[in-house]
């Protein structure tokens, strides 16, 4: 007998929004995460554990092609990288589905209109309880409304919405999957970068992974390295782990954009020399990671906020270049406070004080383009990432237009530092889905071309990675995914 119906490997937003789209269907579903569940300590709320000491960093490290070691800083807990993540949750806009001029190339676009993943967005926010405000941003999509309001500006953001206005801009409440009162009630901290351990952050586990094990056909096992996938010629047979061999007639990777590739390449067989569901050679190509940097803007006033990550600006979304070219998303980052501002800058504490209490810190991210080159391999048991970053004029004349504007509206000194490979800007586009099996991993299901009982369901499948957070897409996409599972007959 198998071990389950469905196997899924990995608990983050794309393997724990599946099974909580299964999870009412009575089918036997068990979830395998390598890490262990995160509970609540005294390092959860404190900035110098987590940004100067690294105390929730893990010990992984990857290679660059030089073969330079470096920490990538993804997180192997239950619910993934989302415990840490920012909680924006935003759809992609409609145009983000078709093919766009952008000025470092065009993107291929996607093999489903937005249309299709409209309904799967709606449930999304449901589960994962998002606050925001429908109206306000002037390139959202199609929406019918959110559950929840939008969580509230302090004075200082509102002030500073009301001066983005003046200067012109359309600023909006940024879509959250916060419970603000209960995040407060633990402690008074931003929540960007900070682990959710009581429940206030609204993440894989907390969210979906918890009402997926309300259900007795649901399981969740920790500590469980997968190792390989064996397949007997197109079928896969079953899952090599560190806990014995583990079967299902059907099995998922959720395991991220860059350990879901890994894991096909490390599969390779006699019958699949160059890994698992990769006929097409595409597997661990198409690399994607944001380019991002944060800015502080500075002024006289004091910046008196807790949290601040409640804004956003999408002005530059879909225009601004030089020939009307996208540059980009626009939103706060969680309060950047004096011990973190020390730790990522290695300033003195005292000038980051004096920095920190004036400064309103910013994140701007534009569109990487997917490239064949970009990509993830294996050299022996390391993983080599070679990200060539793309776009990065578009990414320069959005930081330039974002100086320029808030120069305008009252911060006369703007500071701008852009993320490298150390952070991860949202990985993506490994084993991108299309019609294709020639230039593509996935159906647009997320089943693999090449083997008809082996899924994938993370951020590996987008074959974009537009220019907004991408945990909202990743879970309607896996509840699109949970239906066909329900549906089709393995």
């Amino acid at each position: 007998m198998s071990d389950a119906d469905i196997i899924i490997v990995g608990s983050g937003i794309g393997g724990a929004t599946l099974a909580a789209g299964l999870a009412a269907s009575g089918l036997r579903v068990l979830i395998l995460e390598r890490g262990q569940l995160l509970h609540d300590c005294p390092e959860a709320r404190d900035p110098e554990a987590i940004f100067a000491r690294g105390h929730f960093r893990p010990d992984e490290t990857w290679l660059t092609p030089d073969g330079t070691r470096f920490s990538p800083g993804n997180y192997a807990y239950v619910g993934g990288n989302s415990k840490f993540y920012g909680a924006a949750m935003l759809r992609y806009r409609e145009a983000d589905f078709a093919p766009i001029t952008h000025m470092g190339g065009t993107t291929p676009g996607w093999p489903i209109a937005y249309e299709t993943l409209a309904p799967y967005y709606t449930r999304a926010e449901a589960l994962y309880q998002v606050r925001g405000q429908v109206g306000a941003d002037p390139t959202e999509p199609p929406h019918s409304g959110y559950g929840h309001p939008p969580v509230p500006h302090e004075p200082t953001i509102a002030d500073l919405s009301a001066r983005l206005s003046n200067a012109g801009l359309h600023p909006s409440p940024l879509p959250l999957a916060v419970d603000i009162d209960r995040w407060l009630a633990r402690a008074s901290t931003p929540w960007d970068a900070f682990p959710d351990t009581t429940g206030g952050k609204l993440d894989a586990e907390s969210a979906a992974l918890v009402a997926a094990l309300e259900y007795p056909n649901v399981s969740l096992r920790t500590g469980v390295e997968v190792r390989q996938i064996e397949a007997d010629g197109a079928r896969v047979t079953g899952l090599l782990t560190s806990a014995g061999r583990l079967t299902a007639p059907r099995i998922v990777l959720a395991a991220g954009a860059v350990h879901s590739a890994v894991l096909l390449l490390r599969s390779a067989n006699d019958a699949h020399p160059n890994g698992l569901a990769n006929s097409s050679d595409q597997v661990g190509r198409n690399f994607m990671n944001h380019n991002a940097s944060a800015l502080l803007a500075l002024s006289h006033r004091r910046n008196t906020s807790v949290y601040q990550k409640t804004l956003q600006v999408n002005d530059w979304y879909l225009t601004g270049g030089p020939n009307g070219e996208p540059l980009g998303n626009v939103q706060l980052l969680g309060r950047v406070s004096a011990p973190i501002l020390a730790a990522q800058t290695g300033m003195p504490k005292p000038l980051a004080g004096l920095i920190a209490g004036r400064a309103i810190d910013f994140y701007a991210m534009s569109e990487d383009l997917p490239t064949p080159d970009s990509r993830v391999t294996i050299k022996g048991d390391n993983i080599v990432l070679d990200w060539k970053r793309s776009n990065w004029a578009a990414h320069k004349a959005l930081v330039a237009k974002l100086k320029s504007t808030l120069k305008r509206a009252g911060f006369p000194v703007v500071l701008s530092k852009a993320f490298d490979r150390r952070t991860p800007s949202h990985q993506c586009g490994t084993a991108r889905i299309g019609d294709d099996p020639a230039t593509s991993v996935c159906t647009p299901l997320g089943r693999t071309h090449d083997h008809p009982n082996l899924y994938l369901c993370d951020a590996s499948l987008l074959p974009t990675s537009a220019a907004v957070n991408p945990s909202l897409t990743i879970a309607a996409l896996a509840l699109r995914q949970a239906d066909h599972l329900i549906g089709d007959t393995p």
